[in-house]
């Protein structure tokens, strides 16, 4: 079984094709979709988990660069310096995956790495620069 999240960015001409539809149906991998972005005819992208067997899952890539979807490994990680932060929370509203939490009780913000898809929606909105990628 092979395993890796990357992120799919798809041109206008893309966007309605069933193109996640197809690596399930006919290379029978299993796509968990971290955060997507699609609109009709506009670009759009999709960072997602794709895992399967070794030879669908190679299939399954080469379909993708067939069809003229942009593959790129999610890469890098996010580091939260806890120090440097205001605990402002902003960067928890944007956070789609809780991944960057504010406690209610004691109105400090958390970081749970195992939760962060490097989305980077928490780059922009952080004043203190607490927030930052690493590769």
């Amino acid at each position: 079984m092979v395993a890796n999240k990357f992120v799919l960015r798809f041109s206008s001409a893309l966007v309605d094709q069933p193109v996640i539809y197809h690596l399930v149906k006919d290379y029978d991998l299993v796509i968990n979709i971290l955060k997507a972005d699609i609109n009709p005819h506009q670009e759009g992208y999709v960072v997602l988990e794709l895992s399967g067997d070794s030879e669908n899952y190679n299939r399954g890539l080469e379909y993708l660069k067939s069809t003229g979807v942009d593959i790129s490994p999610l890469s890098g990680t996010i580091f939260w310096n806890k120090d440097r932060c205001l605990q402002c929370g902003a960067c928890t509203s944007f956070c789609p995956t809780n991944a960057l939490k504010m406690d209610p009780q004691e109105r400090l913000v958390d970081f749970d790495g195992s939760r962060c898809i490097v989305c980077e929606s928490c780059l922009d909105v952080c004043m203190a620069r607490a927030v930052e990628v690493r590769f």
